[in-house]
Order: structure tokens, then C-alpha cells, then sequence
């Protein structure tokens, strides 16, 4: 892949989906599968899977379709996978906790050291084998650990200045679980996660579903 080229982030954002159905493959000892196939398994069409694979230079063989193991391989490196992020839990509520004790992240290379709180009831506890610290300690934790993400699980009032102080100690990426969508004047990648957001899609998908079923139900 050049270096110059921009690469959408719509197609980045595809990604570990296209890792996550490899993953899939290659647990059913699948080793080889055509764009065609991969594409009735994912619900895309087979030109966007091209499309996208040859972003990255393309990985695909005519005739022969994509090597599972080498496709996954190259994709996890692409993404990170390999780089080894370190974490940590900021908020160590229902869920902060729950992110805690979710075994994939560290299969997908981000590993969870520290979490962090204020809540006397919280500071001391034990989640998935880490201490939760009190926020007051994160200054000094970083001086001896480099973090490269942040999971923000603190109340919405509170996201924008934890946000701003943990950027300011040298944080580069946030992952924000507050229902807002965060900007600060740091020079940061944020992820903002709108859990609600797919629900409301979910919901409006459902009843769009049980309208069409009443009205073939009344044609009949």
C-alpha cells in the first residue's frame, strides 16, 4: 500500500469485520475461499470486498480466490493486531466493569493495565484480577507506563475534563463510551460508542418489520 494513499474510513471501518468472519474460517479449517463466497457468508458484494482488499494492494489470487490464514494475517497487521496496545478502564462502574472482563481484547492485541475510579465504594476493588486505582494515581501511573488508550466510562458531565486531563498527560487515543460526542483541544483519535444509537436503529428496524407483517397479515 503507498504511503500517500488515503484510505477511506469507511473501508478501515469494514476491517474487522472482514477479520472477525477470517476468524471464523479458519476455525472451521477453511483455507482458501473466493470473493464470491466470502461475500454471500458477509452480505456485501463481492466487488466491494475486492474493492477494498486492493486498498491494501490486494491479496487475492485469479482463479484460486484469498489464502484464509494469509488474508487474516495480513488484515491483524494492518489493523494492529500485532502492536500491542496498552488500556486503560477509566470508570469502573457497570460498564467499565464489563469491558474489564472481556476476554477478546487482549486476542485483539489491547491489553487492559490499569482502571481506574473516584468512587470510595469502587477504589480497592478487585475486577478481573486489577486493583482499581482512584483517579488521583493516574498521573503518576503514567510516568511509568506508556498508554496509548483511554476507555472513558465516567458520567456525561464529567467526560470532556477527564478527557482534556488524561490527553494532557500523553494519552493519544480515546475510546468514549459517554453519550456525547467528545472533542477536545488535544491532538487525540477519539471513537465515540453510541450504544443507544443501535438499539434506536434495532427498534426502528423491528417495528418497520411488524408493520409490513400486519399489513400482509390484513391483505390475506
Amino acid at each position: 500500500m503507498s504511503g500517500n494513499k488515503k484510505i477511506s474510513m469507511a473501508v478501515i471501518r469494514r476491517l474487522p469485520r472482514y477479520y472477525r468472519y477470517l476468524s471464523d474460517l479458519l476455525k472451521m479449517d477453511i483455507s482458501k475461499i473466493s470473493s464470491k463466497e466470502l461475500s454471500q457468508r458477509m452480505g456485501i458484494t463481492a466487488s466491494q470486498i475486492r474493492q477494498d482488499l486492493n486498498c491494501f494492494g490486494g491479496f487475492g489470487q485469479q482463479g484460486y480466490g484469498y489464502n484464509v490464514e494469509s488474508l487474516f494475517n495480513e488484515i491483524g497487521n494492518i489493523l494492529g493486531v500485532n502492536d500491542k496496545f496498552n488500556v486503560v478502564i477509566l470508570g469502573a462502574g457497570n460498564m467499565g466493569q464489563a469491558l474489564a472482563n472481556y476476554s477478546n481484547f487482549e486476542k485483539r492485541g489491547f491489553n487492559i493495565i490499569g482502571i481506574f475510579d473516584v468512587n470510595p465504594d469502587l477504589v480497592g476493588k478487585e475486577i478481573n484480577g486489577k486493583k482499581v486505582l482512584h483517579f488521583d494515581e493516574f498521573e503518576e501511573f503514567i510516568k511509568n507506563k506508556r498508554i496509548d488508550i483511554a476507555m472513558l466510562c465516567v458520567p456525561y458531565e464529567k467526560t470532556p475534563s477527564v478527557a482534556e486531563k488524561v490527553a494532557s498527560l500523553g494519552v493519544k487515543g480515546l475510546w468514549n463510551f459517554s453519550p456525547m460526542d467528545l472533542k477536545i483541544s488535544h491532538d487525540v483519535i477519539i471513537e465515540n460508542v453510541h450504544l443507544s444509537d443501535s438499539l434506536m436503529v434495532l427498534g426502528y428496524r423491528l417495528k418497520e418489520k411488524l408493520r409490513k407483517d400486519a399489513l400482509a397479515e390484513a391483505k390475506k
